[in-house]
């Protein structure tokens, strides 16, 4: 459900919230590092927690959050605020670059490998610091969205966000075309963002 704190934060934000995100990029373009702090004590706790449940490494998930903050800063003077907010920017780079670097580690020994009795008796109780920002309401809407879904389009989309597959991997998976495959998580994602009130489908 994490990926959905993307599309949310168009109805998850206030509009001076979002204001005070896009005076912040605008001040990052300026090279005024304190706006960048301010961006990251707002936001870095989710994108942390996106990037953890991704890696399941914290020093992994620690590195992506500094690679999307020296990305964040290096574009913050062409970053455009009227293309959408800038948590949803964050957030999306932080699950890019995460995916990037689980696919880049891909056939080296885990931990998993070595001693996969440590990680079965590890259990976290906590609820995840990306869901705990949402309000129960809102994660009663994105519930809901989700089930409306056809399930076509649903298993689409977890297996493309949640998995972290490319749209390729999708299509093997599922057995289907590569265009149909893509339809369907396109379609999905623009009737959840019109079920959260970001626009219609």
């Amino acid at each position: 459900m994490w990926v959905l704190l993307a599309l949310a934060a168009d109805s998850g934000l206030t509009p001076p919230e979002r204001e005070v995100d896009a005076e912040a990029m605008r001040r990052m373009g300026a090279g005024d590092a304190g706006a960048l702090a301010e961006l990251y004590d707002r936001h870095g706790r989710a994108m942390f927690s996106l990037a953890f449940r991704i890696l399941r490494d914290q020093g992994d998930a620690e590195e992506v959050l500094q690679d999307v903050f020296a990305q964040a800063w290096r574009q913050a003077a062409r970053y455009d605020t009227t293309r959408g907010v800038v948590v949803a920017w964050l957030l999306m780079m932080t699950r890019s670059r995460a995916i990037d670097r689980l696919r880049a580690r891909r056939g080296r020994p885990t931990l998993q490998d070595e001693h996969p009795a440590v990680l079965r008796d590890l259990s976290d109780e906590a609820a995840p610091a990306d869901l705990t920002l949402l309000t129960a309401e809102q994660v009663a809407r994105v519930r809901a969205a989700l089930e409306e879904l056809p399930a076509a389009q649903r298993t689409a989309i977890e297996l493309a966000f949640y998995e972290g597959l490319t749209h390729t991997e999708v299509a093997e998976q599922l057995e289907q075309p590569l265009g149909t495959v893509k339809t369907r998580i396109r379609m999905g994602l623009l009737r959840l963002r019109a079920a959260l009130g970001g626009g219609a489908a």
